[in-house]
């Protein structure tokens, strides 16, 4: 890994709606973040960080991603299975419409206009998914993830590297590439958890100091 990395340009910080933040997502307008202590999902404004909407997830919430003007969230349930439920503003989680992860395992999910990307932390991989919930494409990555967001052609992805390795990282792949190698683009200096993007910047989760960054990279 180079030694050369900047750290990513932190624009602001606002308070998590709940203690342990975890899954994020953006709408456009809205965050939407998923405590993993409440075990709730909150719909907040991210100029003031007021809550406009709450709403009970049916276990733990790890990730969370935009689908049109839907949600999608990856749901730790009993035994830690792992399960993408769907989740409409105003409405909340329809309870019976759900997705298996593929060998009950997964962790981040972004949306790429058209299809999931679900990833597997410990597998060190990322996977696409048809849309009912099979893996019609893996990626390898070799580091563990923490993060997904697809800005164009590219998904950016949140790592950890462990701390012997200088912990927390910025990076992206380009899936549709011959090539669709590793670039890391940043240091985080905290625990990245999660990433969405709003349009001009990124968001994650500071998870231990219980804040939400906005930041940028080169």
């Amino acid at each position: 890994m180079t030694e050369t990395l900047s750290d990513l340009a932190e624009i602001v910080r606002i308070p998590s709606p709940a203690p342990q933040p975890q899954a994020l997502a953006c709408d456009g307008e809205h965050l939407w973040v998923g405590s993993w202590e409440t075990g709730r999902l909150y719909g907040l404004h991210p100029h003031h960080g007021r809550v406009f909407e709450e709403a009970v997830a049916p276990g733990k919430p790890v990730s969370a991603a935009t689908v049109g003007d839907e949600l999608r969230l990856v749901c730790s349930e009993q035994d830690d299975s792992r399960f993408i439920r769907r989740y409409v503003p105003a409405h909340g989680f329809k309870s019976k419409e759900f997705i298996p992860c593929p060998d009950d395992t997964g962790s981040f999910l972004s949306f790429d206009g058209c299809r999931l990307w679900l990833s597997q932390r410990y597998r060190k991989q990322v996977l696409e998914l048809d849309p009912l919930g099979n893996a019609v494409r893996t990626v390898s990555i070799g580091e563990e993830i923490t993060g997904l967001a697809w800005v164009g052609n590219r998904l950016f992805l949140a790592l950890w590297l462990g701390k012997e390795r200088g912990g927390s990282r910025i990076a992206y792949i380009e899936p549709n590439a011959n090539d669709p190698h590793l670039t890391i683009v940043a240091r985080s200096p905290f625990v990245a958890i999660s990433l969405a993007r709003d349009g001009e910047r990124f968001w994650t989760n500071d998870f231990f100091k219980n804040e939400l960054v906005a930041f940028t990279v080169a």
